[in-house]
């Protein structure tokens, strides 16, 4: 019998070393001239080069790219790209003409072959000779009356020359959309761990499974903390790497790290080891994030016995580093909040790795309120300051915050660590005891700041977000503002760059709210855009579209009535 068509897989499959893989092609005329052609290749060798170098996963690693010198002239050349394409294992397609060319013959008939979710972006130049432009809006129209999403970047590259370069400002279009291509991929088929049931029965932290599955690709593991709790009384962890990860700890706090509570030094020791388990278990189920119910049964609950909280181990893990070094972020959310979460994992995917913040929707101080308390303490202050001018959002919460939020983006981790203490927990939230971690983030880091939210009634997923920068505040009001809730916990004072104190605090979807600083709104947006959720920025100080920030609409938004009509009817529901 013939046994050349049939092939046995290996026993054991690898999980780790996962990528994404772009495909860069361009269609042509099959009556232009050979140097078009080459013209034409070199651009579409110089596109996969820029995106290979430039875009990066979570972990550092760069992304895996593909590209055909054939230009597609019609149907033949399309299936042979395609299929190449198919067998690479492309998940998302840059085509770059820069010629007229016929878009059924083309790109339509290539994308047949490859997943109708597929992300698709057209980059070209604006020139006029042999106009790769007019090719570009007569595709992208031909998909948006099929009803497929694609995204046009329209961007500058010179008419002339056998090897034109794109100007910086089109690759960055790209790049943003590349990042974003990139989360909506590498996500899909990966999984999160919930450990512990809805926190505090918090119906906006809940796991919406099936909807999560639908939009992101994502499966839910759900773990009883029973696991976590039988795991720490066998002590399935490596007891020399405690012992290391104990005297990193206490070498670089010295007597910021709290252990007069009665017995500390124990307690510590057991949230130490939460973490280490933490790690262990997810890079044993391949996890790309994860939760921590805490709260109420594992630290609060005294009809049980309480345990230690766990904010450093949430902290460490959303952090580039730990006791062994330099290492990749494993966003975390505390009180088991999988929107939170998910906030997080798509900022710290598409920032390349920047660590994410979590943060309690806490206290909103107005312009006139915080300028009050200024005056009450006798601080001076000149008027200028954002906070006085725009007031902020008390961020705050015990566990779960990034270490890295101690200081500014590139900040060293010894230098983090002495802006960081360990106070004992506050025995009233947390009878297990324990230590929380607290330190006050400093001024003028950027990004957004924002918060998933699902609605039974659209069936759909939500982004409320904003522009928003840190601040710092005068030393007496830092303390006033941080005693006002809770010193023994992290603060970072945020002000949204649009929202008005008024609107922000009456738009909030949950008690929680997430940061990931150098984060670029366009990434964001098309992120949005390829994952069909809404986005929700309705604050009146902002327009509409800000060049040069914002992404074009695609056209497929434009035709069916606008964003929020097109992703319903995108969803099914219009």
């Amino acid at each position: 019998m013939a046994k050349d068509n049939i092939t046995q897989l290996p026993a054991s499959a690898k999980t780790n070393g996962r990528t994404v893989t772009f495909g860069v092609c361009s269609a042509g005329d099959p009556r232009i001239d050979e140097a078009a052609r080459s013209r034409c290749a070199r651009i579409v060798e110089t596109i996969a080069s820029r995106v290979a170098r430039q875009v990066k996963l979570p972990d550092g690693s760069p992304v895996q790219v593909v590209w055909s010198p054939t230009l597609i002239d019609g149907e033949k050349q399309a299936d042979g790209v395609g299929r190449q394409f198919r067998q690479a294992g492309v998940d998302a397609v840059i085509c770059t003409p820069d010629t007229w060319a016929f878009p059924q013959l083309s790109l339509i008939s290539l994308l047949a072959l490859l997943p109708r979710e597929t992300p698709v972006n057209i980059t070209c130049g604006n020139s006029a000779p042999k106009p790769g432009v007019v090719y570009a809006h007569a595709v992208n129209g031909a998909l948006a009356q099929a009803g497929r999403l694609t995204h046009l970047n329209v961007g500058t590259w010179p008419d002339t020359g056998a090897n034109p370069k794109p100007t910086d400002a089109t690759i960055a279009a790209l790049v943003d959309w590349c990042y974003a291509a990139a989360t909506f991929a590498g996500l899909k088929g990966r999984r999160v761990v919930i450990f512990g049931h809805d926190s505090m029965g918090m119906e906006t932290a809940l796991a919406h499974v099936n909807p999560t599955r639908q939009f992101f690709g994502l499966e839910i593991t759900r773990l009883d903390m029973k696991l976590l709790a039988d795991l720490l009384n066998k002590r399935a962890y490596d007891a020399k790497e405690l012992t290391r990860l104990r005297g990193w700890l206490t070498r670089q706090l010295g007597d910021r790290l709290d252990l007069s509570q009665p017995g500390a030094a124990e307690k510590l020791d057991q949230s130490l080891a939460m973490y280490l388990i933490f790690r262990n278990l997810l890079a044993e189920l391949d996890a790309v994030g994860g939760g921590f119910m805490n709260q109420l049964e594992w630290a609060s609950d005294v009809r049980g016995l309480p345990l230690p909280i766990a904010d450093l181990a949430e902290s460490l893990l959303n952090s580039t580093f730990d006791h062994n070094g330099r290492k990749t972020i494993m966003p975390f959310a505390t009180e088991a909040d999988v929107q939170g979460l998910l906030t997080m994992l798509v900022g710290t995917w598409l920032s390349g790795g920047n660590p994410p913040l979590f943060m309690d929707f806490r206290k909103v101080w107005e312009p006139w309120e915080i300028r009050a308390l200024a005056e009450k303490l006798q601080v001076s202050f000149t008027g200028e300051e954002l906070w006085a001018q725009r007031g902020l959002v008390d961020g705050d919460n015990s566990g779960s915050a990034s270490l890295n939020w101690a200081g500014r983006p590139g900040d060293r981790a010894a230098d983090l660590l002495k802006a960081i203490a360990m106070p004992g927990a506050d025995l009233g939230y947390f009878p297990g005891g324990g230590n929380s971690v607290t330190f006050i983030t400093p001024g003028g880091i950027e990004g957004i700041a924002s918060r998933l939210a699902y609605s039974e009634l659209s069936g759909m997923f939500s982004l409320i977000w904003d522009q928003a920068s840190t601040v710092d505040l005068p030393p007496a009001l830092a303390a006033t503002v941080a005693q006002s809730s809770n010193p023994t916990w992290p603060h970072t004072w945020v002000t949204p760059r649009y929202a008005s104190m008024v609107e922000y605090k009456q738009y909030a979807p949950a008690n929680h709210f997430h940061m990931t600083w150098n984060l670029a709104p366009a990434r964001l947006q098309y992120w949005m855009d390829l994952t069909n959720v809404l986005s929700v920025a309705p604050w009146s100080a902002r327009p509409v579209f800000i060049e040069n920030v914002d992404r074009p609409q695609p056209l497929l938004h434009l035709l069916n009535g606008g964003e929020m009509t097109a992703k319903c009817r995108r969803a099914g529901r219009a």
